[in-house]
């Protein structure tokens, strides 16, 4: 039987895509014993999903499905899209703690939930794997981390991350020490496994870093609980960056007298003859065969290369935008000091001028000693 599940829909965002009218996205939050993760589903979806489980349950749901508008959008009313969540909501909770299961038994409600389809489906989602956190969704991870609760059930599903990660490191490193064959073999599943679950937790991050930034601006949590939480944040960038580095490092191994053994660091030559000096024949290029593959993306696929690329830029925009404070900041005490400059140089003129005055007076008090004497 798999496990129970929580579901509520907090929050809801806007389509960002350019090719199509905008349209609204309800993030749908499941919460199961051991993992939480986020789906992103429209009112199309939800229409789609009630007309299958009708037919192949035979009656409908137990709760109404929220009608559709005619005459009004959820894009241009907020009253309309926290009617249609309030109701979606409830929808989906009636099927889900409802005592009949034929609803939620049907491939179309697992499908929809992205909810595993086997028992090892659901060994694989106790293991923190999510179909929904690997795939990107890192505006609707951003938009559900609004919520404090929730907030805290990514924060675990990120630690779980690193500390996977950090498991499959040492199983790599405890593979590479076998030497080349079978266990070379299982030295680089581990590290592709373990590039994943650092991908992952660079996007848990950043989802991480939005919804704080957004619950600071609405007030939900207080002053010092916003500070311990960007400390954890803080602290788990740290621990990522050297997962990243210890990841991106080459294993140890190699036979016979290699340089691996003999703790003998590899030239740029001995690398060059043992890769190659440009793309392998049948091999995959990066950019149109512009981009050599590096040891950061010759363990992972095309959708981990593209998580990886997004992270880097994300990184970067952080970076433009801390260096865009440091300057504002520079650029503010330069100013003040321009105005401090002007207020001391306008003292210095006016105490110049009483100078000269007083240097006037004494003067006439001096004529006027030499004609009494």
């Amino acid at each position: 039987m798999p496990p129970p599940v929580e579901i509520s829909i907090p929050t809801t965002s806007l389509s960002s895509t350019s090719d199509s009218k905008p349209y609204t996205l309800y993030n749908i939050t499941l919460r199961l014993p051991l993992s939480s993760f986020v789906v992103q589903k429209r009112y199309s979806d939800f229409a789609a999903l009630h007309t299958t489980l009708t037919s192949l349950a035979g009656s409908p749901p137990p709760a109404p499905l929220p009608a559709k508008s005619w005459l009004r959008s959820t894009v241009s009313s907020p009253e309309l899209t926290e009617q249609r969540r309030a109701g979606l909501e409830r929808y989906l909770r009636a099927v889900a703690e409802s005592p009949d299961r034929s609803w939620r038994d049907t491939p179309a409600w697992r499908a929809f939930l992205n909810l595993p389809a086997s028992t090892a489906g659901s060994a694989a989602s106790a293991s923190g794997v999510r179909p929904a956190a690997l795939g990107g969704l890192r505006d609707a991870n951003a938009a559900a981390a609004a919520d404090p609760g929730t907030w805290l059930d990514l924060h675990r599903e990120m630690k779980r991350a690193l500390h996977d990660a950090r498991l499959y490191l040492a199983r790599r490193d405890a593979a590479a020490e076998g030497g080349a064959g079978r266990s070379s073999a299982a030295a680089a599943e581990a590290g592709a496994a373990a590039k994943r679950e650092l991908v992952k937790a660079g996007s848990l991050l950043a989802a991480l870093a939005e919804g704080l930034k957004t619950l600071g601006e609405v007030g939900r949590l207080g002053e010092g609980e916003l500070r311990r939480r960007r400390d954890l944040i803080a602290s788990s960038r740290v621990e990522r960056d050297g997962l990243d580095k210890l990841s991106a490092s080459l294993a140890i191994g190699g036979g016979g007298g290699g340089a691996g053994r003999s703790g003998t660091p590899s030239t740029s030559a001995d690398k060059a003859a043992l890769v190659g000096s440009g793309p392998r024949a049948g091999g995959r290029v990066l950019g149109g065969g512009a981009l050599p593959e590096t040891r950061e993306t010759r363990e992972l696929d095309n959708d981990g290369v593209l998580q990886l690329q997004q992270q880097r830029m994300r990184d970067q925009d952080e970076d433009l935008n801390m260096l865009e404070r440091i300057l504002l900041r520079q650029r503010e005490m330069g100013l003040q000091i321009k105005d401090e400059v002007d207020a001391q140089t306008q003292m210095l003129t006016r105490i110049d001028e009483d100078v000269d005055r007083v240097g006037s007076k004494t003067k006439v008090a001096k004529d006027r000693l030499k004609r009494l004497n």
